[in-house]
């Protein structure tokens, strides 16, 4: 039986990709499968797969036009049947060879919804980027939390970090859910994760860097914000206050939308009265506050 199932979806990543399949399948628990779905690339990535998948027939490959990680996701979620599932970026490395057998021992040990851990930079040259808390600071180990009690800890410890990247997630707990990603657009993981964590009752964490996480100028988080992020991020806002009006997705969105738009003064001055006017119309300004209002509009 399939243990994980590692998901990757691929777009123009070909420098990086080798070393990427070389993590996964080096690692000491045999038992996976790795769903690779390459999403339009336009650079030799499609034949890098190819050659990987007739050197190890544990890789299962899909090509589609570009539609975004998103749609990559859903379409290999459709085709795991690993007990476990994790979405690792295609540019990025795992730690060593037994990342993945000591999670899902500790995810099988603790019957766990979920479990997350920490991660290392592989900072390119001459990317500008700051790097955040680690998640798993203020959390314990072998400690079931609920999904909104552990929410609200990381919340108030400024320590959430929604990217999947960092989560192996029974399977079944995810069909339970009906759980996938909401297509079109990009951030798509503070959606996918929020919901996730909100609708889990036993998560644990790992103290441990498990991904060596690329960050690259190219890559989403090294492009500064354009009118799409802030358009994303708004729609991820509309979609948790159609999931839930928990008090504490008013939290979150406190939390998020006054980072977002404050780092949002980085958007074109001409986008900027619609992105305004549809975070007014949907009232989210109680959340945004007026100091990151001001700095919006400032350049």
């Amino acid at each position: 039986m399939v243990k994980v199932s590692v998901i990757m979806p691929i777009y123009n990543v070909a420098p990086y990709l080798e070393e990427a399949f070389d993590s996964i399948l080096n690692q000491s628990l045999k038992d996976i499968e790795v769903i690779a779905v390459n999403d339009g690339s336009t650079d030799n990535s499609e034949e890098i797969i190819k050659k990987y998948q007739q050197k190890d027939a544990r890789i299962i490959s899909f090509s589609q036009k570009n539609q975004g990680q998103s749609v990559a996701r859903n379409l290999a979620l459709q085709h795991a049947t690993g007990e476990y599932i994790y979405m690792m970026d295609s540019d990025d490395v795992l730690t060593g060879p037994d990342v993945l057998l000591t999670c899902y021992e500790y995810a099988e040990k603790n019957h766990a919804d979920f479990i997350f851990f920490d991660r290392d930079w592989l900072l390119e040259d001459k990317t500008d980027f700051s790097v955040s808390l680690h998640s798993t600071k203020y959390v314990e180990e072998n400690k079931a939390y609920d999904g909104e009690s552990l929410l609200n800890q990381l919340l108030d410890t400024t320590s959430y970090n929604c990217v999947v990247w960092l989560l192996l997630i029974r399977h079944d707990h995810l069909k339970r859910l009906g759980l996938e990603f909401y297509p079109g657009i990009i951030h798509e993981d503070e959606l996918f994760t929020t919901v996730l964590m909100l609708s889990s009752s036993s998560i644990y964490c790992l103290k441990q860097s498990f991904v060596k996480h690329r960050v690259r100028s190219a890559s989403t988080v090294g492009i500064k914000f354009t009118r799409r992020n802030m358009d994303c991020y708004l729609t991820v806002a509309d979609e948790l206050l159609r999931f839930s009006q928990n008090p504490i997705i008013h939290k979150f969105l406190r939390y998020t939308l006054s980072k977002v738009f404050y780092t949002g003064h980085f958007v074109p001055y001409k986008d900027k009265p619609a992105v305004f006017w549809r975070a007014m119309k949907s009232g989210y300004l109680k959340y945004i506050g007026l100091k990151s209002s001001l700095k919006f509009f400032t350049w």
